[in-house]
């Protein structure tokens, strides 16, 4: 037994090894033998331990069966509790760019100051979902003004987008959903600077300070984003500077490796120093049109320099007594207010209340898939950029509309969308919360896993692909045109009562976000959820052009096999499916006076902000 290393308790190791035993240290005969039993060298039993991803296992989580845990408290399957705080508050899908709104909110700076610093910091660690290359919307309530206003900062087509440029010169059927030629022009940077310009006390030298950090110091590489950048590996070769940028000789970087991005903070840096010139009129716009046109794109300096964001009227309804908020078209959120009607206007009309049926039943269900099949069929039949369209908002909006729709739903059977259509991406939302009580709901993305998959030399930048929801049927009002706008999936969500802020809220994730708006919308108002739960609480997608319903895994077995019965084609999908959600809510205190509208003041909102993240994401909600 020479040289054998042995960990036991101290006295026995001298019995094993053949060292003399001190008096305390001599023990039974059988306990002895029972330990010569044990193996003599003790390691870890996995060759992963902690985790750590291994040439055979990349991702070794998702291979391993337990079961969760359960809180002591409200919802037992609640992932963890609501954030309440004071003096601000700010809910991101990235832990690091929540970190980077709370910084500057404790630097003083107010709710819109904090939303541009949490969105710059997921264009550095989040380019599977968003990029400086990107657009936005974003609703941002005012507190001295007691005022909702709405942004839209989604970039037009370039002038040479005609429809002969894609059916002839390129000889395509539709639009292609990569590459230069699916490019529109990018809005977000023009979205940050009108931001800061009305409405924030700081500007870029400060608001992407830590998104220049980001860039240089380097991240971590999350189980998420692993996936993601899997999933488009082929995608990222096909372009050298993507390659170069997000692979590491090719191959995709490891779980949990640092990523860094220095020629992005150099781009960071330009617009720090120089504004959004630097992106539209100078270095960085030189070197998005020389991409471009290298790759057989046709943008021009001129359709750079001649986009400005644009300040929207915001539409909304009303939702059993509460007032909820979206952005008009080309969003498609004017969706999530007519399915809220629907529901509204036709539950009583099939005798039913979906406060009464809660969401283990069937029948609420069906109701809630057959209601968002009506209100998809007018967005994918009307929706288009309202300069070149009219889009029948106002009256796919009305109450009275809705009742003419209710005897299209069958409550015994599932009935196919009248008009499909759609399309997958991604995006990330934030909501940001300040002591004064101003609000912020903001939406920014690149759509695709990874956008266009064209990066932007020598800046570390994807290019987003919204121009791949333009259609290239002639005369439809998603028709391709110079200086238009696509059909634009990215929506933001706002509730007010009574004319005061509640809930600043919205969903991730393509085509699936005015369904989900209205679930956390029901989830909230009708059920009683709290702003996590509702975020924890399971989800359903249908697709429009597959007429497919997917349900989360828990809900497929609760209620899968009904649906089915009823002519529904269902499956069971992960939480990938159904987007993530933040959410911040105000509850005001009566017996406290309005803030004091002052840089100088250090009181705290007269009353709390809860607050809610998804834990399908990577984020969480901030607060202090």
């Amino acid at each position: 037994m020479k040289n054998v290393r042995c960990y036991l308790p101290s006295g026995i190791g001298s019995i094993v090894t053949g060292r003399k035993l001190s008096a305390p240290s001599v023990i039974a005969p059988v306990v002895l033998l029972g330990l010569l039993a044990l193996p003599l060298s003790v390691q870890a039993q996995s060759p992963n331990a902690f985790g750590q991803p291994s040439a055979d296992n990349p991702n070794p989580a998702a291979s391993i069966a337990a079961m969760p845990g359960s809180r002591a408290q409200g919802w037992r399957a609640q992932g963890r509790s609501e954030l309440l705080a004071r003096h601000g508050v700010v809910a991101t899908s990235d832990a690091l760019a929540s970190h980077a709104g709370l910084e500057i909110l404790q630097q003083g700076g107010n709710a819109i100051d904090a939303a541009v610093a949490a969105a710059a910091a997921l264009d550095v660690t989040s380019q599977n979902d968003t990029t400086i290359g990107g657009d936005l919307f974003a609703l941002v309530w005012v507190a001295s003004e007691q005022k909702l206003y709405a942004l839209n900062s989604a970039g037009p087509a370039p002038s040479g987008w005609t429809l002969d440029y894609f059916r002839n010169t390129l000889g395509l059927e539709s639009m292609p959903s990569s590459g230069v030629n699916s490019t529109t022009v990018p809005g977000a940077i023009a979205g940050y600077d009108a931001l800061l310009s009305r409405f924030g006390t700081m500007g870029f030298e400060q608001t992407l300070a830590r998104a220049v950090q980001l860039a240089e110091d380097g991240w971590g590489q999350s189980e998420r984003r692993y996936d993601d950048i899997a999933s488009v590996h082929d995608k990222l070769l096909n372009d050298a500077d993507s390659a170069s940028t997000f692979l590491v000789d090719g191959e995709v970087p490891p779980l949990y490796s640092i990523i860094r991005n220095p020629a992005l903070a150099d781009a960071l840096r330009l617009i720090q120093r120089d504004g959004a010139d630097a992106f539209y009129r100078g270095p960085i716009a030189e070197a998005i049109v020389a991409k471009v046109e290298a790759a057989g794109g046709v943008m021009s300096m001129d359709d750079l320099a001649g986009f400005s964001p644009e300040w929207v009227e915001p539409i909304s309804t009303n939702y059993h007594g509460y007032d909820v908020h979206q952005l008009p078209p080309p969003g498609q959120g004017f969706a999530t207010l007519q399915l809220l009607n629907i529901l509204e206007v036709c539950a009583p009309a099939h005798d039913l209340s979906l406060a009464d049926l809660g969401p283990t039943n069937p029948d609420y269900w069906h109701f809630m898939v057959e209601a968002k099949k009506l209100a998809y069929s007018d967005l994918q039949a009307y929706n288009a950029d309202p300069d070149f369209e009219d889009v029948p908002v106002a009256r796919l909006l009305e109450k009275s509309y809705a009742a003419t729709l209710c005897d299209r739903i069958d409550m015994s059977k599932a009935t196919p969308p009248s008009v499909t259509g759609g399309l997958d991406g991604g995006t990330v939302y934030l909501a940001t919360a300040d002591r004064w009580g101003n609000m912020v709901s903001l939406v920014h993305s690149g759509f695709s896993v990874y956008a266009s998959g064209v990066t932007v030399p020598p800046y570390g930048f994807v290019l987003q692909n919204r121009g791949a929801a333009f259609s290239l049927q002639a005369g439809h009002p998603n028709q391709v045109a110079p200086g238009k706008r696509p059909f634009h999936t990215i929506i933001a969500g706002f509730v007010t009562r009574d004319g005061e802020p509640l809930l600043a809220f919205g969903n991730m994730g393509g085509s699936i976000q005015p369904e989900s708006h209205v679930q956390h919308i029901v989830n909230m108002i009708d059920h009683g959820m709290n702003v996590q739960m509702t975020t924890d609480a399971a989800r359903f997608t249908h697709s429009q052009n597959r007429n497919l319903l997917s349900l989360e895994q828990e809900l497929y077995n609760l209620v899968g096999s009904a649906l089915e019965a009823r002519g529904h084609e269902v499956r069971a999908v992960d939480g990938s499916a159904v987007g993530g959600y933040q959410g911040i809510l105000f509850t005001r205190d009566p017996s406290l006076p309005a803030p004091v509208f002052s840089a100088d003041s250090m009181l705290p909102i007269n009353g709390v902000y809860r607050a809610g993240s998804d834990h399908r994401k990577d984020g969480q909600a901030l607060g202090w």
